[in-house]
């Protein structure tokens, strides 16, 4: 079984403040997260180690933006974003 098949996932943007590494303005960004939360019970069709494997699975939410685009107007580079925490653990 794959791994989406024991969750559900939602789409949720969380604002932040980062400031461009080029024009060193700071800024409020919106970072899109995946949250991914455990289902209720197991999908039809698992075995033993699917059983496992949900028993030990917990939410969490993985990033999907990896890059961010100055709001700056003179300068609107992009930049990676500076914190190295893509997946949290809920």
């Amino acid at each position: 079984m794959n791994e989406r098949d024991f969750f559900n996932e939602v789409q949720e943007t969380k604002r932040a403040t980062f400031s461009c590494p080029h024009c060193r303005e700071r800024g409020d960004y919106e970072v899109r997260w995946l949250k991914r939360t455990k289902k209720r019970e197991l999908p039809r069709g698992a075995g033993e180690q699917d059983r496992m494997r949900f028993q030990k699975s917990r939410d969490y939410m993985v990033r999907v933006d990896d890059m961010l685009m100055c709001k700056n107007t003179r300068c609107r580079r992009r930049f990676d974003i500076p914190s190295s925490q893509s997946v949290v653990f809920i």
